[in-house]
């Protein structure tokens, strides 16, 4: 999709960057066709990017409905928080996590996770348990290669075992000089990674373009998820939603009004 230059935009000087699980579509699926037509119109206003912890395949595939190719879609692409980036299609900006910790820590953190993982009593463990990322580690107690409704399943039970929150409380006893930040995401994982390698990070390829407000908006904005950093940053205009639906309600309020 081609897309008017920033000046040429109405609002151009407004950038709004959006979450993606919970946000622009619902967690791990498919992006409506109402929300890609959304974002569309909004782009045609004000200027918008994604920001989110999967790297840029997983993305592509929640964003890309009918073949629509992600990186033209957005103006900014922050796959895995803006540790990678892109802008207008083009990739500007990329960081290494395993470079940052060095291999030796990173086996000592992977193995004391998958022995933590082999001692939880769950209703059901599938598979895929930690995901190696560029900017981070994906942990996941029950395994990333869960069905929808297992998915659904687990985070029901998550909510009242509360197994990745003790999790985290255990590598932060086991591992208090590492620098890592544990933020939990999405339905069943939670996320490592360098401390100040939040969502946050993505700002700093922007803070320095001139715009008047960076609006964001994400689900996960509470204390602990992984959109808290960034949603009560002052540099942001921080906006909760708690579906695409809600998403999509603000965003017309907002910006395409007049």
């Amino acid at each position: 999709m081609s897309a008017l230059p920033f000046w040429e935009r109405s609002k151009g000087n407004i950038l709004v960057l959006f979450d993606v699980d919970g946000t622009l579509t619902p967690a791990r699926r498919i992006i409506s066709k109402e929300m890609q037509d959304l974002l569309r119109q909004l782009r045609e206003k004000v200027v918008i990017g994604f920001v989110g912890g999967s790297d840029l395949d997983k993305q592509r595939e929640q964003l890309g409905l009918n073949g629509a190719d992600v990186l033209k879609e957005f103006d900014y692409c922050f796959p895995e928080n803006g540790v990678t980036a892109y802008k207008g299609g083009k990739l500007f900006s990329s960081q290494s996590f395993i470079e940052w910790i060095g291999e030796d820590k990173y086996q000592q953190l992977v193995n004391f996770m998958l022995r933590y993982i082999s001692e939880l009593e769950l209703p059901i463990k599938r598979g895929t348990f930690i995901e190696f990322r560029r900017s981070m580690i994906n942990v996941s107690p029950v395994g990333r290669n869960t069905t929808t409704e297992e998915r659904d399943a687990y985070e029901a039970f998550d909510k009242s075992h509360k197994t990745r929150q003790v999790f985290v409380q255990a590598l932060r006893d086991v591992f208090p000089n590492l620098g890592l930040t544990y933020s939990i995401g999405g339905q069943i994982s939670f996320d490592v990674f360098p401390t100040g390698w939040d969502k946050t990070y993505c700002l700093q390829h922007v803070e320095n373009e001139d715009f008047k407000e960076i609006h964001f908006f994400g689900d996960k904005t509470f204390e602990g998820g992984n959109d808290w950093e960034i949603f009560n940053d002052p540099r942001t205009i921080g906006h909760a939603v708690k579906s695409p639906d809600d998403t999509m309600r603000i965003c017309k309020e907002l910006f395409l009004k007049d």
